[in-house]
């Protein structure tokens, strides 16, 4: 069995109901000492970014991220011989046979983590899903309650006229507190952030709840989670600005949150494309210095 990747996949759901993959079966040997055909191969297509586990051994026998990409999982059994080869002088036509090998069995898991320049995280109705419609020609679902995001979605991002440059940006559902432990939808999409090299948190500046607690909450998820994302670069963006009466007054709060953690920031609306460019901007800035350090 080989997996293959196809860029044209961005989850595993086709492969939910496919329990059991096997290869076609080769073929019997033929008249006049002629080999039975091969059988063909199994061919699993996966999306970029397919981690490969053993689950009796639990090891990552691979990660599979480059388009057409293929990885063989599983081999084929040898063919067995035709009495024609156990043939000698005294014996021309002996009546015995050798059959073909067993082929290889493996028990998979396979766990997607998307590829994607900048990731966004923030809490349930943060405005995650607004501003990657806003950006990209993806289009998730946008609703005013939580959760509406309830898988991560991935949209290619240009800068204003200049169509040259391009960036994936991945909307990861809203994260609560306990999402490394597996609250909400939590540690089944944080997995997805680990590859991305910048992230944007983005948090609600129309809500009435204290934002530097918000943005507590999501940056504790971010440094219990195993793999190390409390070094990773990332932005502060205060959205849903429009919705805002005292500006005054939240862009302080928000520049006091994003200076306890040495951060920049940056106040966008989504809905009126109010600090989009500017936003843009900044992070092409950041994927592209992260590019050059690496």
């Amino acid at each position: 069995m080989i997996l293959v990747v196809d860029e044209g996949l961005n989850t595993l759901l086709h492969l939910h109901q496919r329990r059991h993959v096997r290869a076609e079966r080769g073929q019997h040997g033929r008249g006049s000492n002629k080999t039975g055909a091969s059988g063909e191969d199994a061919r699993l297509p996966v999306p970029p970014g397919t981690v490969v586990r053993d689950v009796t051994s639990g090891a990552v026998l691979g990660d599979l991220v480059e388009n057409e990409q293929e990885m063989v999982v599983a081999k084929g059994g040898r063919g067995g011989r035709g009495n024609a080869r156990f043939a000698t002088s005294t014996n021309r036509v002996p009546r015995i046979a050798e059959d073909g090998g067993e082929g290889q069995e493996i028990e998979l898991e396979l766990e997607l983590k998307l590829l994607a320049d900048v990731g966004l995280v923030g809490l349930p109705n943060a405005g995650k899903s607004t501003l990657l419609s806003r950006l990209s020609a993806a289009r998730p679902k946008v609703a005013e309650y939580p959760f509406t995001t309830v898988e991560p979605h991935l949209g290619v991002v240009s800068p204003p006229g200049d169509d040259l440059r391009t960036l994936v940006m991945a909307d990861i559902p809203g994260l609560i507190e306990g999402a490394h432990e597996g609250a909400g939808l939590g540690i089944q999409f944080l997995r997805h952030v680990e590859r991305c090299p910048v992230l944007v948190h983005l948090i609600d500046l129309s809500s009435a709840s204290p934002l530097a607690g918000r943005v507590d909450t999501i940056r504790s998820e971010l440094e219990a989670h195993t793999a190390p994302l409390e070094h990773r670069p990332w932005l502060l963006v205060g959205t849903k600005l429009d919705a805002v009466n005292d500006r005054e007054a939240i862009l302080g709060e928000l520049a006091d949150a994003a200076s306890g953690h040495g951060v920049e920031w940056i106040a966008i609306s989504a809905v009126t494309g109010e600090g989009v460019d500017g936003l843009l901007e900044v992070l092409f800035k950041m994927v592209e210095e992260v590019s050059q350090e690496s």
